[in-house]
């Protein structure tokens, strides 16, 4: 029985490297003609035999097809059209702030009791959540990024956090 299968195995060998062979000869002769309408013509004929004699299809070394897979990815991905980058925001790692820290000049509340907070540099936040939070004037605190775009205020001697938004 191991021989029969030693057998079989070795004469598949020996069929799929003569098939491959033939295979790449024929793409290599495509490849040689000038003419783009009978190159593809060389190219389609090519196909519609591999696909109709079962043995040459089956025969491939899957090694070869999943590096021939792998190289046509790398081709698709490499040439990007100007759609595929379009609402994309394009930031470099150097340029990504993840916390700042700030000094609090003035802290106001809206109608709706809201922390309105303004900064020494200029800037002006707005609490946007409905937590409890006490802040006055010359503390120093910390703005970082959150989830989904958002931002949370914080003191770092305290454990607890506001979500805020730029307004300034």
């Amino acid at each position: 029985m191991k021989a029969q299968l030693l057998l079989l195995t070795t004469a598949s060998l020996m069929l799929s490297s003569t098939a491959y062979a033939s295979i790449e000869t024929q793409l290599a002769k495509c490849a040689t003609i000038e003419d783009k309408l009978e190159r593809l013509i060389c190219y389609d004929d090519l196909s519609q035999a591999t696909q109709s004699n079962s043995t040459v299809t089956k025969s491939l070394p899957t090694a070869e097809t999943v590096t021939v897979a792998a190289s046509s990815a790398a081709v698709v991905s490499t040439t990007n059209k100007p759609q595929d980058e379009f609402g994309k925001v394009k930031k470099s790692q150097d340029e990504e702030i993840s916390k700042i820290y700030l000094n609090v000049s003035k802290v106001s509340k809206d109608s709706y009791r809201a922390l309105k907070i303004q900064f020494s540099n200029g800037q002006v936040w707005k609490q946007t959540d409905s937590r409890s939070f006490r802040l006055k004037a010359d503390q120093t605190v910390y703005i970082e990024k959150a989830a989904l775009g958002s931002f949370m205020l914080g003191l770092d001697d305290r454990n607890t956090t506001i979500r805020v938004k730029r307004l300034k």
